[in-house]
């Protein structure tokens, strides 16, 4: 199992959280699987970029984004070269530190107020 490191987010995850992943897992399914309940409005197809995270530890463990990824990450809000799709992003054998960016841009989020 690969320990993630998810840092503290305001709605999602107010105290941080540490987990663990198996190797092959995406950081979405992770996430998901420990309650962490990140966007994903395309149902984790890289068609979206609601489930954007910000690798701070370990990126350079992960597989290389693919260009369809790369591209959709240029839309995503608060993009950082350590910026990833967490629905593409697969876990290794490394540890990673992870950070959920504060907003998302989702052109498809219905029956929520703008706050």
């Amino acid at each position: 199992m690969t320990q993630i490191i998810i840092l503290p987010h305001v709605e999602l995850c107010p105290e941080g959280a540490v987990l663990d992943a198996a190797p092959g897992t995406t950081l979405c399914d992770a996430l998901l699987n420990n309650d962490i309940e990140i966007e994903h409005a395309c149902e984790k197809s890289c068609a979206c970029t609601t489930c954007h995270v910000v690798i701070r530890e370990g990126f350079t463990s992960l597989g290389e984004a693919e260009e369809l990824e790369e591209d959709l990450l240029d839309k995503a809000w608060g993009l950082e070269p350590t910026s990833r799709l967490s629905c593409q992003a697969v876990v290794g054998q490394t540890p990673l530190v992870i950070e959920i960016p504060k907003y998302t841009i989702n052109m498809v989020k219905e029956g929520h107020s703008k706050k």
